[in-house]
């Protein structure tokens, strides 16, 4: 099993035998008590690229609709430990753009996404796929553990050279409004957008939000 540990602001990655796996910490899902929600690091003041699973070693899976799903064991979701139940008012509920103020910059990014194409072996162009936060900011997701970033592919129907357009987008709205306004708990939000994103607005009755 991977075992990952934090060296100053960076998150390195040590792989035992093919495992993408690991935690650095876990938070007891409501949605399902079996099992845990990896902790990431946080926030950081300087971000520097996270290594990757191994070229290859991610596979991607497929819910409902054909849509998209990363790999439960490269990617199954980190937490931010910065934000909790009891301080959402102050953090990603906050008015003023609390996910700009902790998203790591395109510089960081740019290069993680290359890295974690090859770790999909994704083939499509970059730019129509997006380098995604499986538990987005705005429900308390990790900005920078690489258990919870993957290259989303493009949904079934896509235009190639289109650029991203992903209904996950809409999910993750959905579910921000719906933890701000108490209809649902930050931790089984988090858990049911880590277990299938195409599915967790129906797990938690959720209506989906109109589009930005």
């Amino acid at each position: 099993m991977g075992a990952w540990r934090r060296t100053g602001a960076a998150v390195v990655l040590t792989l035992a035998l093919s495992s993408c796996g690991g935690t650095a910490g876990s938070r007891t899902s409501a949605a399902d008590p079996g099992t845990a929600l990896a902790v990431g690091p946080g926030p950081q003041s300087a971000y520097q690229v996270a290594p990757q699973p191994p070229a290859g070693s991610c596979h991607y899976g497929q819910g409902s609709g054909a849509q998209p799903l990363p790999d439960r064991h490269c990617t199954p979701g980190a937490v931010n430990p910065a934000v909790t139940q009891a301080n959402l008012r102050q953090t990603l509920c906050r008015r003023g753009g609390y996910t700009a103020s902790v998203r790591p910059p395109k510089a960081v990014t740019d290069v993680e996404k290359r890295l974690n194409a090859t770790s999909y072996a994704y083939k499509g162009r970059l730019s129509d796929a997006e380098y995604d936060h499986l538990i987005p900011l705005g429900v308390g997701g990790d900005p920078n553990d690489p258990r919870n970033l993957w290259v989303e592919p493009p949904s079934p129907g896509h235009t190639p050279g289109s650029g991203p357009a992903n209904p996950k987008d809409d999910v993750e709205s959905a579910l921000h409004d719906a933890v701000c306004s108490g209809q649902v708990g930050l931790t089984a939000a988090q858990s049911v957008i880590a277990s299938d994103w195409t599915t967790a607005l129906a797990a938690l009755h959720v209506t989906p939000s109109p589009r930005r």
